[in-house]
């Protein structure tokens, strides 16, 4: 198996995509691909001692920043390193693509690229949120502002077999998100995206309210992406906020009182550490694209080039591509 990476996004770049690339292919037994500056990446590798063996360097000077255009790079900058790395991903050189860079410019490189899954309206981005059971995905964190009810349809089949093939989860529950837990509650998208949900072959629990997104009371959560990028943010922010406040509490309880309680703040940290779980998957696209966080260090970029690997293995894009095809059916062949 192949992984891409692209080696210019991101705030460590290229050091720390090259440290988690060097040790994807120690520990996962994947081969990797990194795309961008040959000449830097090469002099990184040699200063740091990071060998190269199972790492193939596909070699492009331009990187497209955060200030850049969306659609800068299928256009002012197609020769990036993340454009090269898509399109190296649509004429099969590797199974799946990992970027820590801008995040607009992923989602359209790769809905343009690689392209999406026949019969999927839009590409969601999916991050991982911690629960008091796991991890729930949210679909969609923010790719997608403005939904139809069709669209957060496919969220739903789609996250569902995410959380089956990846996390491991059987008979993932499935919630929308909505301002009740009365079917009659909501917008008129809420309304019909209810509708549409209780027909499909997933395991539908129903409406959640924002209190029981913690609980683990649904594993998929399925909402536009403006309420989802407003959940996601709402997460970040309160999980610095409690983070801060245990940290000010244990440090007027003594060194003793904390060590005790050592390992289960350990696990909460982890919980919420984006380092530990990789990225948010782009759900649509036809191979596996895997948006790692901005800041991301080696650690970090190991675990997204993890997912991706996963992702291959689950065969997710198959799977979300049948899927598709059999509701269509379904429903008569109505778009």
């Amino acid at each position: 198996m192949r992984i891409i990476l692209d080696a210019m996004g991101g705030d460590n770049a290229p050091l720390a995509p090259l440290e988690g690339a060097a040790r994807a292919v120690q520990e996962l037994g994947v081969e990797v691909t990194l795309s961008g500056d040959e000449n830097k990446i090469k002099a990184l590798a040699a200063e740091h001692g990071i060998s190269l063996d199972g790492i193939t360097l596909l070699h492009t000077e331009e990187i497209i920043t955060m200030e850049d255009q969306p659609t800068d790079v299928i256009k002012a900058k197609k020769n990036c390193s993340m454009a090269v790395g898509l399109q190296a991903l649509a004429d099969g050189q590797g199974d799946a693509f990992v970027s820590a860079g801008n995040s607009g410019a992923l989602l359209v490189g790769a809905t343009m690229i690689p392209r999406r899954i026949k019969g999927i309206k839009r590409a969601a981005m999916a991050p991982l949120l911690p629960t008091d059971n796991g991890h729930a995905i949210l679909m969609d964190g923010g790719a997608n502002t403005e939904c139809r009810p069709e669209m957060l349809e496919q969220f739903g089949i789609m996250g569902s077999i995410y959380m089956e093939k990846v996390m491991g989860i059987r008979n993932p529950k499935v919630g929308l998100i909505n301002n009740g837990s009365e079917e009659c509650k909501g917008r008129e998208l809420e309304i019909e995206t209810y509708k549409l949900l209780e027909q499909c072959d997933i395991n539908f629990i129903g409406n959640i309210e924002g209190r029981e997104v913690p609980t683990g009371k649904a594993d998929v959560l399925v909402t536009d992406g403006f309420t989802g990028n407003i959940v996601l943010k709402l997460y970040e922010g309160l999980g610095k906020f409690f983070a801060a406040k245990i940290k000010e509490m244990f440090s007027g309880a003594g060194k003793i009182g904390a060590l005790f309680m050592m390992d289960k703040l350990s696990a909460l940290k982890d919980s919420f550490d984006y380092k530990k779980v990789g990225g948010a998957v782009l759900l649509g696209i036809s191979k596996p694209v895997i948006k790692a966080h901005g800041s991301s260090n080696g650690e970090a970029f190991f675990n997204a080039v993890r997912q991706a690997k996963n992702c291959v293995d689950g065969k997710i894009c198959e799977t979300i591509s049948e899927a598709v095809a059999a509701r269509k059916e379904q429903s008569g062949g109505a778009e």
